[in-house]
Parts: C-alpha cells; sequence; structure tokens
C-alpha cells in the first residue's frame, strides 16, 4: 500500500469529539477510537477513585485517571488518523 493512500476500509476519527467524550466519561473516547481494553481500564481506575475518594487517597487517583483518558483519547484519535492515511 502507497505511504499516503487512504485506508477505504477504515473510518476516521475526529480528535476533539473523543476528547469530549473522555472529559464527561474517562475511557469513553479511548473505546470510540477502537481500544476498548485500554478504555475500559480508564475507565474502570477513574471509578475506583471515585469509590476510594471516601477516604481522600482516591481523588488523585481519580483525578490522574481522567486526565489521562482525555490525552490518550486525543493522542490516540490523531495516531490511528494518520495509521490510516487521513489528516
Amino acid at each position: 500500500m502507497h505511504p499516503y493512500a487512504t485506508n477505504y476500509g477504515a473510518s476516521r476519527k475526529e480528535p476533539a469529539l473523543s476528547l469530549v467524550l473522555s472529559f464527561f466519561l474517562p475511557g469513553l473516547g479511548t473505546i470510540i477510537n477502537g481500544q476498548a481494553g485500554k478504555g475500559i481500564g480508564i475507565m474502570t481506575g477513574y471509578f475506583l477513585g471515585i469509590l476510594l475518594s471516601v477516604v481522600l487517597i482516591g481523588i488523585p487517583i481519580m483525578l490522574g485517571f481522567w486526565v489521562w483518558g482525555m490525552v490518550d483519547a486525543y493522542s490516540g484519535a490523531k495516531q490511528r488518523n494518520l495509521e490510516n492515511g487521513f489528516y
């Protein structure tokens, strides 16, 4: 396959949409990008952080997974687009 050819079997992912989805529910943008296992892991870590926030240790865990989810969703969508020939 030519490196600049568009892969017609794949669809373009919108990085901004993935970011917004992960803002509201961490891991959802990553799942939409096609990385379900990683997205469920982020989501699980976030909810575990919410449960542990009762004893205050969960607040940094929750915030860490929230930020990680947004960054991963955005960068994952951009990377997937580059791999499939979308710009």
